[in-house]
């Protein structure tokens, strides 16, 4: 399943050249994560409080292949590349029109309430996988 998340740049998110500022990219794509993970009806609130379980990034592979600019109209993919136990790996794209401008692979650990990795809930790891 592809996630689309729409995002516009704005002035705060570029830099002296009007061109999105690197690190925002970051912000861009966690901020879909968090939708996507929404949209599939997760409350990563009452997860926390019921279960003590969080995401956490363990790894991103970025690659910066051309720039965005204020005012663009962005889309933000996310789709699950594939689910272990205890991990969930994702690539994200962003874009303008078909255009890539950013892609990564991003590795999210799930963690207990002592900050070690923890098993994903059965039913959470298949309504990833669907």
């Amino acid at each position: 399943m592809m996630h689309r998340w729409p995002v516009r740049v704005y002035y705060e998110d570029t830099d002296l050249a009007g061109i999105v500022y690197y690190a925002n990219y970051l912000k861009f794509i966690e901020r879909a994560r968090t939708e996507w993970i929404r949209e599939m009806g997760i409350d990563q609130s009452a997860l926390k409080a019921t279960d003590g379980l969080v995401f956490a990034v363990r790894r991103v592979e970025a690659d910066y292949l051309a720039p965005a600019l204020f005012d663009d109209a962005l889309i933000v993919t996310t789709a699950a590349e594939r689910i272990t136990p205890a991990r969930i790996e994702l690539v994200q794209q962003v874009l303008r029109d078909d255009a890539v401008l950013f892609s990564a692979k991003v590795t999210l650990a799930c963690l207990g309430p002592d900050m070690r990795p923890r098993r994903l809930p059965g039913e959470l790891a298949q309504l990833m996988r669907s």
